[in-house]
């Protein structure tokens, strides 16, 4: 009996240790998913190991919303009516990966509105991943550096730089020729009922700064950035001197009334002392009048007065002839003052004039830069849409040998001989390889994988992504460790998977809609 229950209570500990270790866990990305707003994306969630979940109850939820299910499926159905209004025809599952723990989510049409944090949930198993969503702009304008006017105080040139269009929202830098950062007002953020962002800053510019200004807008979360550069002519601070200008003609207006006045001063002591010169006149005849008579009859008294007045006569001369040269002496200085006033409000009007025509060009520039960026736009948008005039492939008939050795062909000449080294027979990667001897820029291409004619699981290559000539790609699920040595390594996280027996067919997808088959056998 001993013997029995210790090997029933090691068989119960065997159970429990197995279902805690064996229970399939919930997996979501190590990193935020990256999103341009307009287009469609898949948040990867998945059970590892994978198992049947189109019975249970599925959850994808925001906890910044409300309602807060961004996607419900419970009893085999997609609750609508339980959605929050703004994912409605918007979001799915792929049904068909459910039998295998797939329970990635789609977005159609991702708008800036939709990033944020998503719980990806299943309540039976008391499992849930957490994926972050980034949504970048699509239609981010280049800034805009304009003259606002001249600071006085500081004797510089103030710029403001604007752009538009931004999600996140952005900082806003500016830099001088060497790269130095330059000490600018606030940034002015404005975000649009499109929940785009606006910014913009001003900056006074010195001429110890240099000419040769950049503005620069970054995101560093998406690594988006967008600059301008702006040469600021020396005319610009040459009109930072016009700013003394009321000083100087306040101090030759105080020094013009000064001048009056000390002109007025001089007038009233030269009419004082003409008037003493009159009364010295008349005491000096009525002196000759006494002179006239004999010199016996003069006496000490008379000859001292004759002395004082030829004194007096003497000084109001010499007083007189000092007032007209302080009078003509002030008269040259205002004419003086006169003519630098002159020039100065001349020189002002110069460079009035050159400020009008400054700005005059400025104006002519943001219009051509808003045109250019208008023609920038068309031929992004022409280079993004299809090519709809070629005439689809015709398909034949013939065996499937010869139909892949035909496709085979037309893609080496079309997508660069990238082709199918090995499809691993578990389901865990597959091999590409360019055999061209160029270079492929294979942003925006997709890689389309179908098993037994099901729904298809596509894979779109990132943004500025290359394969080399002659060099290998290995594109593997995220669980699998890397089997080979290979020139690029990258991770699918919602790969179908495929078993031994199954049909599989891969197709390769351009930027441009043309559609080529790499592969389509049986897996064997």
């Amino acid at each position: 009996m001993a013997g029995l229950s210790f090997y029933s209570l090691s068989n119960c500990i065997l159970h429990v240790l197995l279902v805690h270790y064996c229970q399939s866990r919930l997996i979501g990305p190590n990193q935020p998913i990256t999103a341009t707003a307009g287009e469609d994306i898949t948040l990867p969630c998945h059970l590892v190991p994978g198992e049947n979940v189109a019975a249970m109850t599925l959850e994808w939820t925001r906890p910044d919303l409300d309602p807060r299910f961004v996607f419900l499926w419970r009893a085999g159905q997609d609750l609508i009516n339980m959605k929050n209004p703004s994912y409605i025809g918007r979001s799915s599952l792929f049904t068909d990966e459910l039998k295998h723990g797939n329970i990635s989510l789609k977005l159609c049409k991702v708008k800036p509105a939709d990033e944020g944090r998503y719980r990806c949930h299943i309540p039976e198993k008391n499992e849930e991943a957490f994926i972050d969503l980034v949504v970048a702009s699509s239609a981010v304008s280049s800034p805009v550096i304009s003259l606002e006017g001249i600071d006085r105080d500081k004797t510089g040139v103030v710029l403001e730089c604007k752009s538009e269009g931004w999600h996140p929202k952005p900082e806003l830098l500016w830099l001088d020729a060497e790269g130095n950062l330059l000490s600018a007002g606030p940034t002015e953020t404005l975000r649009g009922p499109d929940d785009l962002y606006t910014v913009s800053s001003r900056v006074t510019v010195e001429k110890r700064h240099s000419n040769n200004i950049t503005c620069r807008v970054q995101q560093k979360q998406i690594s988006k950035s967008r600059e301008t550069h702006r040469h600021v002519p020396d005319e610009f601070f040459e009109l930072t001197s016009c700013s003394a200008a009321p000083i100087v003609i306040g101090l030759a207006v105080s020094l013009a009334v000064s001048i009056i006045l000390i002109l007025i001063g001089v007038f009233f002591i030269w009419r004082q002392n003409k008037t003493n010169v009159r009364r010295a006149h008349c005491d000096a005849r009525k002196e000759q009048e006494t002179a006239n008579r004999p010199e016996s009859d003069k006496t000490e008294r008379d000859q001292e007065q004759d002395k004082l007045m030829l004194q007096d006569i003497v000084a109001c001369e010499k007083n007189h002839h000092a007032a007209e040269e302080k009078l003509k002496e002030a008269h040259r200085q205002l004419e003086k003052k006169d003519a630098e006033i002159s020039n100065m409000k001349k020189e002002c009007e110069k460079n009035q004039h050159a400020v009008e025509k400054l700005k005059e060009a400025d104006e002519k520039l943001k219009a051509a830069h808003r045109q250019l960026e208008k023609k920038d736009a068309e031929i992004s948008n022409m280079k993004k849409e299809p090519d709809t005039s070629k005439p689809p492939p015709e398909k034949s008939q013939t065996s499937f040998e010869e139909q892949n050795k035909s496709d085979s062909a037309n893609h080496s000449s079309k997508t660069g001989d990238i082709t199918v080294v090995e499809v691993e027979k578990n389901g865990s990667y597959i091999f590409l390889k360019n055999t061209s001897s160029e270079n492929k820029l294979l942003s925006g291409w997709k890689l389309k994988l179908q098993i037994n004619n099901r729904e298809s699981a596509t894979y779109e290559f990132k943004e500025n992504f290359i394969l080399k000539a002659g060099k290998t790609l290995l594109l593997r699920q995220d669980a699998v460790n890397k089997p080979n040595e290979t020139d690029a390594d990258l991770l699918w996280m919602n790969m179908v998977i495929w078993n031994i027996g199954d049909d599989v067919k891969i197709d390769l997808i351009s930027n441009t809609g043309e559609e080529q088959m790499l592969f389509k056998n049986k897996i064997m």
